[in-house]
């Protein structure tokens, strides 16, 4: 079983987002039952509340449900417990390297790093902005959920 864990500030726009987007192209191409897919925030503001209206409305548009996530905070045993921990920007993998154990630092990437048609390295924040910037996010999340799924697939058996 292949871990991924989706990390942002608060979990409440951009993993939760991503944590439905890579649900759904893993039931599209049959591989939900070989892979996990979780999300969390490196800071604790949103645990236990659901995603932002923006988000679930901008998801729910492209047929992605995210009205049963629930926010969260990484914690340590995330380490062990994810194969990737990727992060939304540099200033939430900075985050998760400064908690990482030194033998698990190289699980902690950036999520843009698997994305082919974007040039972008970071996932905007949409959440002081408008309703358009959720869109450009889930654009940004399914090419790079798409990149993912590949390096997986040539990294792991499944």
């Amino acid at each position: 079983m292949v871990k991924v864990l989706f990390v942002c500030l608060g979990n409440i726009c951009r993993s939760p987002t991503a944590e439905g987007v890579f649900r759904k192209l893993l039931a599209e191409h049959g591989m939900d039952s070989g892979i996990e897919v979780d999300s969390a925030g490196t800071h604790a503001y949103h645990i236990d509340e659901p995603p932002d209206h923006r988000a679930v409305q901008a998801a729910a548009y492209r047929e992605i449900d995210l009205t049963q996530l629930r926010g969260r905070q990484a914690t340590l045993e995330d380490f062990d417990n994810f194969d990737y921990l990727l992060a939304m920007d540099e200033d939430n993998r900075r985050h998760m390297l400064s908690i990482a154990p030194a033998d698990h630092a190289h699980k902690v990437r950036l999520l843009m790093e698997f994305a082919s048609g974007f040039s972008e390295r970071e996932v905007p924040d949409p959440y002081w902005g408008g309703t358009s910037g959720f869109d450009r996010v889930l654009d940004m999340i399914e090419d790079a959920a798409r990149g993912l799924l590949d390096d997986i697939r040539t990294r792991y058996p499944l």
